[in-house]
């Protein structure tokens, strides 16, 4: 005969060990459906690489002071705003190649956000869209960039320049650097003005 108590106690642990149970096969369940959860908001495709299109970017040569537009087959969004910061900092690229006609370091991460905002002022009848870029380029490139007013005028219009070539709405070009107006870009050439596309026209023809 077993005693009471130890009828009590058997009760109690068999009791125990069902609920433990219960509890694991819940946490299983929590689990399993967790990573099935997990697998179905995992990526099913790879993400699209923008196709390559025709693109012309015109780049400055120290030697003559000129503009020399160069066409180029590139990876483009197709967002605008996105397309022009590709677009400038493919030109800023050119810049920082070792065999460089208008040498400037940086490349690329020079350009943070390229703005597209309705143009101010008057409309124009031949472009009631035009567009004002607004260029915010970072503080390490203006603070590397080579002084003087050619070098850096050089800079400024190849931007607008690419920016007229590449998206004919672009009117007018304001330049920031990281988010902030500033005076000049080393020094000399005015950030402080509205730059006209239409002032930065390519002296040279194009070339691969």
């Amino acid at each position: 005969m077993i005693p009471r108590y130890q009828r009590v106690i058997l009760i109690v642990l068999l009791a125990a060990s069902l609920a433990m149970a219960g509890i694991l096969w819940h946490l299983r369940q929590r689990a399993h459906q967790r990573l099935l959860a997990g697998e179905d908001s995992a990526p099913t495709q790879a993400p699209e690489v923008a196709p390559a299109e025709q693109a012309t970017l015109v780049a400055a040569s120290d030697a003559d002071g000129s503009l020399l537009a160069q066409d180029r087959s590139l990876p483009l969004p197709a967002d605008p705003g996105a397309r022009a910061r590709v677009l400038l900092g493919k030109l800023l690229d050119l810049y920082a190649a070792p065999d460089a006609a208008h040498p400037v370091p940086g490349g690329a991460p020079g350009i943070a956000q390229v703005f597209l905002l309705p143009a101010p002022g008057p409309k124009d009848p031949q472009t009631p869209d035009a567009e004002l870029a607004v260029v915010n380029l970072t503080g390490a490139f203006a603070a590397s960039h080579p002084s003087g007013i050619e070098t850096e005028s050089l800079t400024v219009l190849s931007i607008c320049a690419t920016l007229r070539a590449n998206l004919p709405r672009v009117t007018q070009v304001r330049f920031l650097v990281d988010g902030q107006p500033r005076p000049t870009l080393a020094g000399h050439a005015d950030l402080t003005r509205t730059y006209l596309t239409a002032d930065a026209v390519p002296t040279g023809g194009t070339t691969p």
